[in-house]
């Protein structure tokens, strides 16, 4: 399924013992952990790119919390995935989503991110999914119509390439923060959901939404990774306990071709 990211190259990479090869010869290994890093030097512009590993501890701290479950709950069943699936999340970050869907639905997983310290934490984590450090915004690693699932959890969208991978029966699943998210952090929020219906409307069609809501007591260290590893403003005041509300909107969009008419 992978295929090689060199430049004019894709052709199919195959697993050799601790790294994976194309027919040319171009070989990437296989991390200790068990990622494997396809990001080229062209495809960064930084020398760490995504998440530091302070945004990717923080996140981890909130998810182990058990305070963002729900939004996992509501994503898990719109998704309704089972064994047959393969499921690509595109922007895994630290795994969370995509490991335990995997685990509730017996599916077949693949993350791919731009973060090394998000990716290795994610393979450490949940061995049984595959893991890939890449730049999904330029493009996803894999070979034509591989998946019958793609997710994009609060994670930048690529609908070109999430078409090009996704089966004409597949499924893609979106989601955005709600305008009511982490609203006693940084205010109201923007909506979203007509501009991202709009950024993929050219090769998909929204097949239903939903708006998952919950809210958790966090204490000032909480606080404090949440402000870690959330890109969006956050007031500047000191950290101190407080009831936080996470919420997301959920699309799940059908390929055109595929759309139930």
């Amino acid at each position: 399924m992978l295929v090689c990211p060199v430049r004019e190259c894709s052709l199919a990479l195959v697993r050799e013992d601790r790294r994976v090869v194309c027919a040319k010869g171009h070989s990437f290994d296989v991390a200790r952990s068990g990622y494997i890093n396809l990001l080229q030097p062209q495809d960064k512009k930084s020398k760490q790119p995504g998440d530091t590993m302070a945004a990717v501890s923080g996140r981890r701290r909130l998810h182990d919390s058990g305070v963002t479950a729900p939004l996992l709950a509501g994503i898990a069943e719109m998704l309704v995935a089972g064994p047959e699936d393969v499921l690509l999340d595109a922007g895994c970050g630290d795994g969370f989503y995509l490991g335990n869907l995997a685990e509730f639905s017996g599916c077949r997983a693949h993350g791919v991110d731009i973060s090394i310290p998000a990716v290795d934490a994610a393979a450490k984590r949940y061995p049984a999914c595959e893991w890939i450090v890449a730049n999904a915004d330029r493009a996803v690693p894999y070979a034509d119509g591989v998946f019958s699932i793609v997710t994009s959890i609060t994670a930048r969208m690529n609908p070109e390439e999430f078409r090009r991978v996704l089966r004409d029966d597949g499924r893609l699943l979106v989601a955005i923060p709600a305008p009511d998210d982490l609203i006693e952090l940084r205010g109201v929020g923007r909506e979203r959901v007509e501009k991202t219906v709009e950024t993929f409307a050219g090769d998909f069609v929204l097949e239903s939404q939903r708006r998952v809501t919950t809210s958790g007591e966090l204490d000032a260290a909480a606080v404090e990774d949440l402000r870690h590893s959330v890109y969006r403003p956050m007031q500047a005041a000191p950290a101190e306990a407080m009831r936080v509300t996470f919420s997301l909107d959920l699309l799940l969009f059908h390929p055109k071709r595929a759309a139930i008419e």
